[in-house]
């Protein structure tokens, strides 16, 4: 008998197809959406041609979502669609979805207090921080399914299973504690770390090889030593979202200090280079010793892709998988990005593919 890789078991639930943003609202002109519900089920129909075993996720309550994300924030999601289509914005505009127009920034409060605001169409911005992620009636509930698939995956994992693959949408990774954008709404890969440390792993690895920076990601982790994150992405330098972090300088702060490292690339990098500062964040992580990995699985790297520009081939994302599961830890892959739906299954599943235990 000769040994063949195990894939890993497949955590899903048909409730995030429920999200159907329609269109992004890109320097005031709407474009049309690449986060669409195909992307779950190309990637479903994948990981079960590749003879993945696809179990159901569980039904969570809150309490592990609040403990990444601040309780308004949560029950603002839950709510505002609805607000919304109580409103008259689809018959005096046109707009059956969420966007908001108006943000209570810094600079226009300038240190005057805030108040709550009474219009639906201003509190669209009070925990969204950009245009591009639009709230529609399903929303919500694709969200929160996302969740509850991330928490079965770590489950599954802080029970014994070697590996585990949450196959969510929308993505999470650039939701903060009180903030979502990015087309990101809750944060997966951080509901799932946490998952991991309350279910007894000491410390906590989160590596990000989505293309972008995990601003949401690192920002809920920033100020603990518990929680390593590390992430490869193109540069926010060079003009890419989200443009204001994601910087080789920010390494965490308080009792994190040092457990935040970015790697970010020039836009063409490609396999070799890529990989390369893969090598690298891997080398950083391995004085943090962690129990457990948490991968944050986005393939919008790759060379085709209309959101990233790095260049990353299909045999980049398996040599990619290949460094991660010699890591030889616990591991939830969390799926953030990835929007060419004829490269997506196969990318992702090259990555996975690098994981599970060996049976003769």
């Amino acid at each position: 008998m000769h040994a063949v890789a195990a894939f890993p078991t497949v955590v899903w639930s048909p409730d995030v197809l429920r999200h159907e943003p329609r269109a992004e609202i890109w320097v005031g002109v709407s474009t049309p959406g690449t986060e669409v519900p195909a992307r779950a089920t190309v990637l479903l129909d994948a990981v079960t041609a590749a003879g993945a075993t696809v179990v159901d996720a569980q039904a969570y309550d809150d309490a592990p979502l609040h403990a990444v994300h601040d309780r308004a924030m949560v029950d603002h999601l839950r709510a505002i669609a609805e607000q919304w289509s109580q409103g008259p914005y689809a018959e005096l505009v046109g707009q059956d979805r969420v966007v908001p127009y108006v943000f209570p920034t810094a600079g226009m409060l300038d240190g005057l207090p805030a108040h709550e605001p009474v219009a639906t169409h201003a509190r669209a911005g009070l925990y969204c921080y950009d245009t591009m992620t639009l709230v529609g009636p399903g929303t919500w509930q694709a969200a929160r399914a996302a969740v509850d698939v991330a928490l079965t995956a770590a489950d599954l994992v802080a029970d014994g299973a070697a590996s585990s693959y949450a196959l969510v949408r929308p993505p999470g990774h650039h939701a903060t504690r009180r903030g979502f954008g990015g087309s990101c709404y809750l944060n997966n890969a951080a509901v799932a770390a946490q998952r991991l440390r309350d279910r007894g792993a000491g410390r906590v690895a989160i590596v990000d090889i989505d293309a972008h920076h995990g601003n949401g990601t690192q920002a809920i982790f920033y100020d603990r030593a518990d929680v390593f994150y590390g992430s490869v992405h193109v540069d926010p330098g060079a003009g890419w979202f989200p443009h204001f972090v994601g910087f080789a300088d920010e390494l965490g702060s308080d009792a994190g200090a040092g457990s935040t490292h970015n790697i970010p690339l020039a836009p063409g990098t490609g396999d070799e280079g890529w990989l390369a500062a893969l090598d690298e964040l891997l080398a950083r992580l391995a004085p943090f010793r962690p129990d457990a990995l948490v991968v944050s699985l986005g393939v919008d790297a790759a060379g085709v892709d209309p959101e990233s520009p790095l260049e990353v081939s299909t045999d980049g994302f398996r040599g990619a998988g290949e460094r991660l599961a010699a890591l030889g830890r616990p591991t939830v892959l969390v799926h953030e990005g990835g929007y060419e739906l004829a490269r997506l299954g196969v990318d992702t599943v090259a990555v996975l593919s690098a994981f599970g235990e060996d049976a003769s």
